[in-house]
């Protein structure tokens, strides 16, 4: 059964492979999935609820710690993990203060 009481799981990625090997990950685990492939198609069609953003940070136009702040400046304000590669000391900072959780690609699960 999907796991729907908390709204739903927002995925943002503009890398199309991962986004789909993402969603299909989590839909595995029993969560409704919505995938975005920009901030803005996020921006332009924001859920009224979500459980959690999965955000990548290297996204076209505005990057994931911008659309992360966007996103909770209208209100939606649940739990958020970034996602990077070997991320500078700056964006660790940026992302601490602003409460959201580091995920360093490759996504790897247990083997």
């Amino acid at each position: 059964m999907p796991k729907t009481e908390g709204g739903v799981v927002v995925a943002v990625d503009d890398d199309v492979a991962v986004l789909a090997s993402l969603k299909f990950a989590l839909e595995v685990d029993g969560f409704v999935v919505r995938g975005y492939r920009s901030a803005e198609e996020l921006l332009a069609d924001l859920p009224e609820s979500a459980s959690c953003l999965v955000v990548d940070l290297r996204l076209p136009g505005i990057d994931g710690l911008a659309l992360v702040a966007a996103v909770r400046k209208r209100g939606m304000d649940c739990p958020a993990i970034l996602t990077t590669t070997d991320p500078p000391p700056q964006v660790r900072r940026e992302a601490e203060a602003a409460g959201l959780a580091i995920v360093e690609k490759p996504l790897l699960g247990n083997a």
